[in-house]
């Protein structure tokens, strides 16, 4: 294995409950300076472009408001927000690592964050600086799965990097803390997980992805280290697809 990037540029995918503290709500900071280290430590040593999309679901889900009665868009509109609280603190994790970086938010919140502006973004790239994605797609009804999705083609990058938590380390062929027969695919197609109904990501990502021939790869965020196995192609660890 070569310690050589198999990757220029990749948009990381962060779910919210990633960064959730041991109730499952607010936000862990050990957990987020982790995740901080690893990706400004890929950032220097592997000089690999990392934009990363956040969600907010430790703080707020869409779904859960609209599920008690709420407008959906409105519940959607509140969880835009909480990504943003989520990308401000990644953010001042990677500065106190001395790693700069940049929030961009499809909402407009221009006293803590810049406006997402394709262009403006690909520089900060460029620059060296890792671009922390909030907001989701500034619409109500996409997920930050479809966020990451659409970033990363716009953003030219070379894969989407899906970190998962809770200790599953990839696509299974069912749900692994349920079925105990359940068994890890280290490759997928796209067409499988559809018509398979796996939880990678939502279709509309997956469809939009597989369009485009953008890989993803599924992999547990909270191993220590993964982050950099997975861009250097390590064997087995989590899933390919493609």
């Amino acid at each position: 294995m070569s310690d050589a990037p198999r990757w220029k540029r990749v948009v990381l995918k962060l779910s919210g409950e990633a960064f959730a503290d041991s109730d499952g709500y607010s936000i862990d900071g050990d957990v987020v300076f982790q995740v901080a280290r690893e990706i400004a430590e890929v950032r220097r040593d592997l000089d690999v472009d990392v934009a990363v999309v956040v969600g907010g679901g430790n703080i707020w889900r869409g779904a859960k408001g609209a599920g008690k009665g709420m407008d959906p868009a409105q519940a959607d509109y509140m969880g835009m927000l909480a990504t943003v609280i989520n990308a401000l603190a990644l953010q001042d994790a990677l500065e106190r690592l001395d790693q700069p970086s940049r929030v961009q938010t499809a909402l407009q919140i221009s006293q803590v964050a810049e406006p997402y502006i394709r262009r403006r973004a690909i520089r900060h790239l460029e620059k060296g600086r890792v671009v922390i994605l909030a907001g989701g797609t500034g619409n109500p009804f996409f997920t930050t799965d479809t966020t990451a999705a659409l970033r990363g083609a716009e953003l030219d990058a070379e894969a989407v990097l899906k970190g998962t938590h809770g200790g599953v380390d990839g696509v299974y062929t069912a749900d692994p803390k349920l079925d105990p027969l359940a068994t890890k695919l280290d490759e997928i197609t796209y067409m499988d997980v559809l018509n398979r109904g796996l939880k990678v990501m939502d279709s509309t990502a997956i469809t939009f992805c597989m369009d485009r021939e953008l890989p993803i790869v599924v992999f547990d965020l909270l191993e220590p280290g993964n982050i950099r196995r997975v861009l250097v192609g390590e064997e087995r660890i989590g899933t390919l697809v493609r």
